[in-house]
Parts: structure tokens; sequence; C-alpha cells
């Protein structure tokens, strides 16, 4: 069954209410309150199609090349994102690694691979198997990726570090900057109802 036939309840009013189809650039609000309740966006799915690609490549690039570049009395040292939290678990900081890694690394490797392979088999209507449990479980784990945070706890080791070390920024520090924003920016243009819609229509 299609879900925009489905009764759908205003996350402001509770009122149940059926969507009717929203044209490319509208919107659909409610009838008691005009909470906004689905959005076609004019650039459909390709918009953040687009921005996961983008996305799955500057993570590739973060977590393949070092952060940065540490050069202390004459010694010289280069770490990678995964390399940071394997240096926290050894040093018997196991809770802080596997949480760093795990908000830095897994969860937002997970959330661009899932995204890009709803947003894949819905722009190009690929009945690809577990559509419909993943289309569930992104939006579980966005809120476990926290790439802003570790950018912000970033630059406060930077300042900090300036006086005692020589810093150079490294390739994956440069891709890490657009990889949280383009990661933003594919969240905010990814419409659930319209991707279930789409994924509905096919299975």
């Amino acid at each position: 069954m299609n879900r925009s036939a489905s009764p759908v309840a205003c996350h402001e009013s509770d009122l149940l209410q059926r969507i009717p189809p929203v044209p490319r650039g509208g919107s659909a609000r409610c009838l008691c309150c005009g909470a906004r309740l689905m959005s076609n966006p004019r650039g459909g799915l390709d918009l953040p199609l687009a921005l996961s690609l983008s996305a799955l490549i500057l993570y590739l690039i973060a977590n393949g090349y070092p952060l940065m570049e540490l050069e202390v009395q004459g010694r010289t040292q280069q770490t990678t994102l995964t390399g940071a939290a394997l240096a926290m678990i050894a040093d018997d900081k196991f809770m802080l690694g596997a949480t760093v890694w795990m908000t830095s690394v897994l969860a937002p490797g997970l959330v661009i691979g899932i995204n890009l392979y709803l947003l894949t088999a819905a722009r190009f209507m690929r009945p690809w198997p577990l559509l419909r449990p993943l289309l569930v479980w992104v939006s579980r784990l966005q809120p476990w990726g926290m790439l802003d945070v570790f950018m912000l706890g970033v630059l406060v080791a930077m300042v900090k570090l300036g006086d005692m070390a020589e810093i150079v920024i490294g390739p994956g520090l440069y891709a890490f900057v657009p990889l949280m924003l383009f990661t933003i920016a594919t969240g905010a243009t990814v419409e659930p109802r319209l991707l279930w819609q789409r994924l509905e229509g096919m299975l």
C-alpha cells in the first residue's frame, strides 16, 4: 500500500490527515496548525544523491589520510581518525576511544552508505533487498554521527597544542570540514516521506 494514502499524524497538533500528491517544489501542511508535513524538493532525489556521493568520497579521504602532523623536539607524528581512537584505547581509555571511533567513523560511515544505497535504489527504481529496514535504521543512526562535535574537539586540541608543537594540517582534516557540511546538507535535503513513497511503489 502506498504510504501517501495512509493517515499521517501532525507532529505539532497530532491531527490525523492524508497527504495528497505534492508537486515538485511544493509542500504539504497541516490543516489544523499549518506545520509542514512533507515537501517535494525541486531537485527531487538527484540533489541528496549527489551530496551523498560527494560525502562518501570525502569520508574515504578523511579516514584514509592523516588529520594532522605534530612535530615536537624534532620528532614527527601523524595520525588518522581511527589511529587517534586506537591511541586512546591503548592508553587505557577504552570507553573514550570507542566513543570517538563510533561517533566520528562508524556511525557517519553507516549513515552515508545507507543513504547512498537508499537514494540510488529510489532514484533508479531498483527493488534492492533490505530497503525498508535500512530506511528505519538510518534515522536511528543519525544522532550518533557527531562530526561537528569531533571537529570542535580537534580545534580545541590544535589551540592547546599550538604553543608546544608545530602543527601541519593533513589532507584528512581538509576533507573532514567539507564532509561535515555535506553530511548536514544531505540530511537537510532528504525527505523521508518522499523516499518512503518511492520505495513503497517498488516493493
